[in-house]
């Protein structure tokens, strides 16, 4: 399985996690199950620093949807904003620029039609943001 692939694995994870109060094992029990399929180490590394930090992330969503507030966006936006941010703040070997694309991706795959433009737009404020902290 390919990075991608992965990415993806994580991000429906992180979709189902919006539906249900159910423990990360609970999760991926069940998708296992529904799936008949085998879950990713990488996926299952995101899907699990997401929710330990989620509060950090949601904090980054929030101060980055300018006019927005987060229980506005779409499931599928916010999961996928917080797989990429997961990333781009604790994954030291991916490029920001490959978090952003992939993001970009898998909201033009699974989003509405404006779905990848915002979700570009929030990413690339957070990366100036990050570039400017570490410059």
């Amino acid at each position: 399985m390919n990075r991608r692939e992965a990415r993806e694995q994580a991000f429906f994870l992180a979709f189902e996690k919006t539906f249900k109060d159910e423990s990360l094992d609970e999760i991926v029990d069940a998708a296992l199950l529904a799936r008949d399929c085998e879950i990713s180490d990488f996926a299952r590394r995101v899907f699990n620093g997401v929710e330990q930090n989620k509060q950090q992330i949601d904090g980054l969503i929030e101060e980055n949807i300018i006019g927005w507030k987060k229980d506005r966006l779409s499931r599928v936006a916010v999961s996928v904003l917080r797989i990429a941010l997961f990333e781009m703040l604790f994954e030291e070997g991916i490029p920001v620029s490959v978090s952003i694309n992939e993001a970009v991706d898998l909201a033009k795959t699974y989003g509405t039609g404006d779905d990848a433009s915002f979700i570009n737009g929030v990413l690339g404020s957070v990366s100036r943001k990050l570039d400017q902290d570490h410059a």
